[in-house]
């Protein structure tokens, strides 16, 4: 073969292969391959120093130590972290209660593969995972920087404000309607109270705390299938405990026979077991008096998520900035150039060994 002449097998093995950059420094502290230039702000969502990102970006060590936050930005990242941490804890307490009620209850393993039940401790746990996981990325993006986590967490608390906003909205214009629903809803309870561990129990509650019995009266509970006088079972005619005046009857346990054959009775026998009055008209009363601090709470709550929220717009800004600042203005540019053409004094590149 001639001098000067290529070998076309040699053209065919080398053809269409970029030429290989001797620019590979090791990326310490965080291990993995150089990403590609379309990957390169998919790396905003990792815990490296922005050095180590410079470095594997641009293939070229930096000099001099990175841009650290200032001290506004610190005092603000420690402020989302620690306003976070409680309502992290709250949520996953929340979550283990009511995976502990499902799994008590038997709700867990029943009926698999079909709907999911319709139990108050399904939404306590389902609601204490969206709190805890859009804290823990609060606390974890702020901690770590982590721009991904932050911006997440800025949604989770954006789609907090809107739910809450149309709730709020929802019960203003529904405020009538829900205050005269009130007995309709007690008689449905009643209605159902056996059929349910947990409307048990909050019926129970409503009425030994505003110390009534049924909605309207305490013959409401003639409506109840086992209460009700000719029932056929052993609670005919009687009461839950929770409607007697003292149903620990000076005791240190309930007695739940307190109530038994008080429908039988007249009222003025009946008062001196049991509350007459229903539970419809103190428990509008009850809302009344607690709904200027119902509303205050609340007000609390999404004031608190706007500062949050503010808090977490600037850190994202400062970890922009100082990202800005690490890779320095042309960084980008000479990241995206690709191997540069050899100037023209430079030595011609070796010629392939002659066959």
């Amino acid at each position: 073969m001639e001098e000067g002449e290529r070998s076309p097998l040699l053209s065919q093995e080398t053809a269409g292969q970029k030429p290989l950059s001797v620019h590979s420094p090791p990326t310490s502290g965080c291990l993995g391959p150089v990403p590609r230039e379309d990957q390169a702000e998919a790396w905003g969502c990792s815990c490296c120093p922005p050095e180590t990102k410079h470095q594997a970006l641009s293939g070229t060590p930096r000099k001099g130590p990175a841009p650290s936050l200032s001290p506004g930005s610190n005092c603000v990242k420690y402020l989302i972290f620690l306003s976070n941490f409680p309502f992290s804890l709250l949520g996953l307490l929340a979550l283990a209660i009511g995976l502990w009620g499902l799994a008590v209850k038997g709700s867990l393993g029943s009926d698999l593969g079909g709907p999911l039940p319709a139990d108050p401790m399904l939404g306590l746990a389902l609601g204490g995972l969206v709190v805890s996981a859009v804290s823990l990325a609060g606390c974890l993006g702020a901690l770590c920087e982590n721009t991904c986590l932050l911006r997440g967490f800025s949604g989770g608390i954006l789609a907090f404000l809107v739910l809450e906003a149309v709730a709020g909205a929802l019960v203003v214009a529904l405020w009538g309607p829900l205050q005269d629903s009130l007995e309709h809803t007690l008689r449905v309870a009643i209605a159902h109270y056996q059929d349910d561990p947990d409307l048990r129990f909050l019926l129970d509650q409503v009425q030994l705390g505003l110390r009534c019995c049924g909605a309207a009266s305490y013959q409401d509970w003639q409506q109840n299938l086992y209460f009700n006088c000719s029932s056929p079972g052993v609670q005919a005619c009687s009461l839950p405990a929770s409607c007697c005046i003292d149903p620990r009857e000076d005791g240190a346990s309930v007695n739940d026979q307190c109530g038994f054959g008080v429908l039988r009775l007249d009222a003025d026998a009946a008062q001196r077991v049991v509350y007459l009055e229903g539970c419809g008209p103190p428990l509008r009363r009850w809302l009344r008096a607690n709904l200027a601090a119902s509303g205050g709470y609340a007000i609390a709550v999404v004031l608190l998520q706007g500062a949050e929220l503010l808090l977490a717009a600037r850190l994202l800004g400062a970890l922009a900035a100082r990202r800005g600042a690490a890779y320095g203005p042309g960084a980008r540019g000479e990241d995206r150039a690709g191997p540069q053409s050899p100037s023209p004094g430079a030595p011609p590149a070796a010629k392939p060994a002659r066959g």
